[in-house]
């Protein structure tokens, strides 16, 4: 559970460091974009390793889940959680919604197909989602999917349950693994906090500052 947490939590931050080049403008981009587009032997291993790690990270939250409530099958009397934060309570809840967000991420921009109103307009078949050099064009396809507001206020509320899972993920995962001491423990709650307050505002600033008129012109 703890090391596909934090392969998939490498993923994360490695696809936030991708996304934001979109504040470099469209050609910084759409080339990353292409790079990735034009280098399957990269990627494929990439998507199947992703594939792997979410079915073992799944698996894993299925089956602790399940040995937990057979090693306690009469409930609480009075059920006070004083010491088990929100966020650890709520791990295999936040995880599902973010898996389902995950599904519909990579079906709105991966697999480039418009689900909003269940028109399943595919983004790659418009001329004006390729840009001058022929690429696709990542950047305008961001702008006009994050211009729809229910499709940015989704994409800020699953980041935020992502950054909620993570919270307690982190710290989990480093007592799991056995780097967590009574020495440092503070620190590692304290950075696990800021790591994930950090992935919440850098995913959320991108449909935000769109919603804000961030490349606007594209749409003309």
């Amino acid at each position: 559970m703890a090391a596909t947490g934090l392969a998939l939590f490498g993923f994360v931050i490695g696809h936030l460091i991708g996304n934001l080049q979109i504040f470099l403008g469209p050609e910084a981009i759409n080339r990353y974009g292409h790079f990735l587009q034009t280098n399957m032997e990269i990627v494929w291993p990439a998507r199947i390793g992703l594939l792997l790690f979410v079915i073992l990270h799944i698996w894993s939250a299925v089956k602790l889940t399940a040995e937990n409530r057979a090693a306690r099958p009469v409930g609480y009397v009075q059920y006070n959680p004083t010491t088990a934060s929100y966020a650890s309570r709520t791990m295999m809840m936040s995880g599902l919604i973010v898996a389902a967000f995950i599904i519909y991420h990579l079906l709105h921009y991966t697999a480039m197909v418009q689900s909003v109103n269940l028109a399943h307009t595919d983004f790659a078949a418009k001329p004006g989602f390729y840009d001058a050099e022929g690429r696709h064009d990542i950047f305008k396809m961001m702008i006009v999917g994050f211009n729809q507001v229910p499709v940015s206020i989704f994409y800020i509320v699953a980041i935020g349950l992502l950054s909620l899972h993570l919270s307690h993920g982190l710290l989990a995962a480093f007592q799991s693994l056995g780097w967590k001491k009574k020495s440092y423990a503070c620190f590692l709650h304290g950075l696990a906090t800021a790591i994930s307050v950090f992935i919440f505002v850098g995913y959320s600033s991108i449909p935000i500052a769109i919603m804000l008129g961030f490349g606007k012109e594209v749409l003309k």
